[in-house]
């Protein structure tokens, strides 16, 4: 202690200062956080792109990031609907401007009479806008056939990820056997991992059958969980449908054997389902969890606790910039909803104009509007074009030795498997690399295209995937996913 008196005299008197907040004195819990989405390759992506702003000669000419599911980023237009009843609202003089179609105006009119002060740039309620929050339960209620959806269980949220952190802020209690383990599908979203590091909660791993189309089986569940129970007490159970980065879509027969596994063993569910416009593959078809476990009836029906997730950064709008979600909860104790709505008090409230944009989402354009058809339209076009940007990731992919893809059923990704020489795997290991990231970065420096080692996902040991989004416009995207397959080629040459 005498010692260390000194040193900080001798500090002071050199006029050094140690800083209060270093590495070592840090959280650290949040160093343990990754979250490969945005990590080291897309920081090299940016160093690239500058440099070929300052004209430093590079094998490429641009940058192509399909790391994200960022469609307007990749140049998706936006849909113009949603956008004309935002700036509408977010600036009403327009609501004179003969420019507008008279249903985005009344739309707009509509949702600032909600607003407080009528205007947008006034707080809502910490839930989100009330008339937003029933237009949801609306657009849940039609979704699924008439089952009933209470506007009082819908939490507008900063799109789908500040809800998702939410509800694991919720489960997550105990420490050392006690800890909460959270069951987590892999390959997983990295949110995931990431927020269970941030809150010092166990990530218990369960694998999807790569060998199956990625479909989950309730077998390999049971022995996530028995094994988890070991170190751990799993309080929950995460599926995403459709899957990212794996693209998969579940079966009914799928979910109903996941909601009797998820009673059986009391988990909570929660069931991230942000993509569920996003269904290609002839034969699949998104079921939502809500609509399956009403229609189980009892005992699963009253007792099962869910929680089901949405975006509008996804599906056919992409408005991933404007972060607008929600949850809905389904039999959460009361009391604990009434916590919920505490945390969601402590943030104030989501972004009105992604909570606008949400509404125009769940209750789009009725055929009796003017907008109707150029909505309808537009949407038709980016879902189409999405379906067909599936199917050919999965062919040129799968015509390419050393390269297997999987049938992109939903969601925005494809996530290859490939075989990599066992000199890179050992070159990888030199430089202090996994293996699928020394061949990303490779890829990124001799190509200029920026895709996701698998290893940030979670993978079988011993397999090396990477996950590409299927956004680029399609003139862009069979050139890539060409080059991506000929730089493999020349990998797998020079390491062999």
């Amino acid at each position: 202690m005498a010692l260390r008196a000194v040193e900080h005299s001798q500090e002071a008197a050199n006029g050094l200062k140690e800083k209060v907040l270093t590495l070592d004195s840090m959280n650290p819990c949040v160093r343990r956080v990754e979250y490969a989405v945005r990590g080291p390759i897309v920081q090299r992506a940016l160093e690239l792109e500058q440099e070929l702003r300052q004209g430093v000669k590079k094998p490429f000419t641009e940058v192509i990031r399909a790391n994200i599911g960022d469609a307007q980023a990749m140049g998706q237009i936006p849909i113009t609907f949603p956008r004309q009843v935002l700036a509408l609202c977010v600036h009403p003089d327009l609501l004179n401007s003969p420019d507008f179609p008279d249903d985005a105006k009344r739309r707009a009119e509509r949702i600032l009479q909600a607003c407080g002060g009528h205007s947008l740039g006034a707080y809502s309620i910490s839930a989100g806008v009330q008339m937003i929050r029933e237009d949801v339960a609306r657009y849940i209620e039609r979704r699924d056939g008439g089952i009933p959806s209470d506007p009082n269980n819908i939490f507008l949220s900063t799109g789908a990820s500040d809800a998702i952190v939410t509800v694991l802020k919720l489960l997550v209690t105990g420490e050392g056997r006690t800890r909460t383990g959270v069951l987590i599908p892999t390959p997983q979203y990295p949110l995931y991992s990431a927020a269970l590091a941030e809150f010092n909660a166990v990530q218990v791993d369960y694998y999807l059958d790569e060998e199956r189309a990625w479909a989950l089986d309730v077998a390999e569940l049971r022995r996530a969980l028995r094994q988890a129970r070991d170190h751990c007490r799993p309080r929950a159970l995460c599926v995403i449908n459709p899957g990212n980065p794996t693209g998969q879509v579940q079966t009914r027969a799928c979910i109903e054997d996941v909601i009797r596994f998820a009673f059986e063993e009391r988990l909570f569910l929660l069931a991230d389902e942000v993509y569920q416009d996003n269904v290609y593959a002839e034969g699949s078809q998104f079921h939502s969890f809500k609509k399956v476990l009403t229609e189980m009836g009892p005992p699963y029906a009253a007792r099962q606790e869910l929680a089901s997730f949405h975006s509008i950064s996804k599906g056919f709008m992409g408005e991933c910039g404007f972060r607008g979600g929600y949850v809905e909860v389904v039999n959460m104790d009361a009391a604990v909803k009434q916590q919920m709505q505490k945390l969601r008090s402590v943030r104030l409230c989501p972004p009105t104009p992604g909570q606008v944009l949400l509404d125009v989402a769940v209750s789009p354009p009725a055929p009796s509007d003017p907008s109707f058809a150029r909505f309808q339209a537009e949407r038709r076009a980016v879902l189409a074009e999405l379906a067909a940007k599936a199917k050919l990731t999965e062919q040129v992919f799968n015509e390419a030795p050393g390269i297997r893809c999987n049938p992109v059923q939903g969601a925005m990704y494809s996530f290859p498997r490939m075989e990599l020489p066992p000199r890179a795997v050992q070159r990888a290991q030199e430089l202090g690399l996994a293996p699928d990231m020394f061949f990303c970065l490779r890829l990124l420096e001799e190509t200029g295209i920026c895709v996701v080692p698998g290893s940030g996902f979670g993978q079988r040991e011993g397999t090396y995937h990477f996950r590409m989004t299927i956004l680029p416009p399609m003139e862009k995207l069979r050139p890539l996913l060409e080059k991506l397959s000929q730089f493999h080629a020349k990998f797998t040459r020079e390491y062999s």
